[in-house]
């Protein structure tokens, strides 16, 4: 008896979602990243205005200064919607427990002499409120930005900010021996020691920021733009070749997360600037604004941890790598004020 095998192939009827075939063309098979994102901001049916704001839609393209003829025309270059996120932090968390289990073990941290203990929560410890207020930015954009490729990101991103405030909590508990006792020191550093007022005044001057562009690029662009060099790269290796390499292994994820995420916030900066010349130029405004604020409240951490000259250098050489990635996003460097209009306007 012979026995014939047949193959027959069944021809897609659809590519993708309705929604997502009317913007690439319905011949076009779309990617999970492209299905989770493109056409899915509302913008009908709303029921109401917002009663602390009847001006404005619930969703409003005019609460930002910036204009868009396609507002997805921002594209995460990392391409994550919820899955692959997921996916990929917990991988790098699975890292990063290894890492903790083995300072842990080997007491690396905890049998440090008591100063350089010290020295190292008064460095480290104090950033857990930046990181929270990080996280309170990206979720002002997430809710009032217009367009989910940019708030799906946003919120991604105010996650992450939890996470390390997290790490950072978890490297104070490692030094104190778990009794809290320099998580409760860090929060009285972060509101009374002159070394992080400047930090502290910058940080809460950017959470009541009305224009929810200009809060993406005083958070994301500027102050992580200066800060995680400086504390990542320049205090970490300082504080590594003082007192061993368990600190790096502690940072691994802040310092890795910043080089990824930088990718994403130049693709939003660019595709901004790119699109028109008043767009270019606002972003160069908003940036002049921030920077010099910015420079001048870390100074005093720099000073602290690497010493007046290192410090001067280390500066110096954050500023310029600054200036030549804003550069090539396509933002003029503006010129900046001599005086920092006073903030009056609050998140929402």
């Amino acid at each position: 008896m012979q026995i014939d095998i047949k193959t027959s192939s069944v021809q897609q009827i659809r590519q993708t979602f309705s929604h997502v075939a009317r913007r690439l063309g319905a011949d076009k098979p779309a990617s999970r990243y492209q299905e989770a994102t493109l056409e899915l901001q509302p913008e009908d049916n709303f029921h109401y205005r917002p009663l602390w704001q009847p001006g404005f839609a619930l969703y409003d393209k005019g609460r930002t200064a910036i204009r868009m003829n396609d507002w997805y025309a921002f594209k995460d270059p990392r391409q994550y919607y919820y899955g692959a996120y997921t996916i990929a932090r917990a991988r790098q968390q699975d890292t990063m427990e290894k890492n903790i289990e083995f300072v842990t073990r080997r007491r690396l941290l905890a049998d440090l002499p008591d100063d350089a203990r010290a020295r190292i929560a008064a460095l480290m410890v104090p950033l857990r409120h930046l990181e929270w207020a990080a996280n309170t930015n990206n979720c002002f954009v997430t809710g009032y930005g217009w367009g989910t490729a940019i708030t799906q990101a946003t919120m991604f991103h105010a996650m992450d900010r939890l996470g390390i405030a997290q790490y950072l909590s978890r490297i104070g508990l490692l030094l104190d021996g778990n009794s809290g006792a320099s998580l409760v020191e860090g929060k009285q550093r972060w509101l009374d020691d002159p070394m992080w007022q400047g930090l502290r005044r910058v940080v809460e001057d950017t959470m009541v920021v009305q224009d929810w562009f200009e809060t993406y690029v005083a958070q994301n662009v500027v102050l992580d733009g200066l800060l995680y060099p400086l504390v990542y790269r320049h205090i970490d290796q300082r504080l590594s070749r003082e007192h061993g390499a368990a600190l790096g292994m502690l940072n691994e994820f802040a310092s890795g997360w910043y080089d990824e995420t930088s990718r994403w916030v130049d693709a939003t900066l660019k595709t901004a600037a790119v699109e028109s010349a008043q767009n270019a130029a606002l972003l160069g405004r908003w940036i002049a604004q921030w920077q010099p604020r910015v420079l001048e409240a870390l100074r005093p951490l720099a000073v602290e941890a690497l010493g007046a000259d290192e410090a001067d250098a280390a500066l110096r050489e954050i500023t310029q790598a600054f200036d030549a990635r804003i550069q090539k996003q396509g933002v003029p460097l503006a010129a900046q004020p001599t005086a920092q209009p006073t903030q009056e306007t609050q998140h929402g």
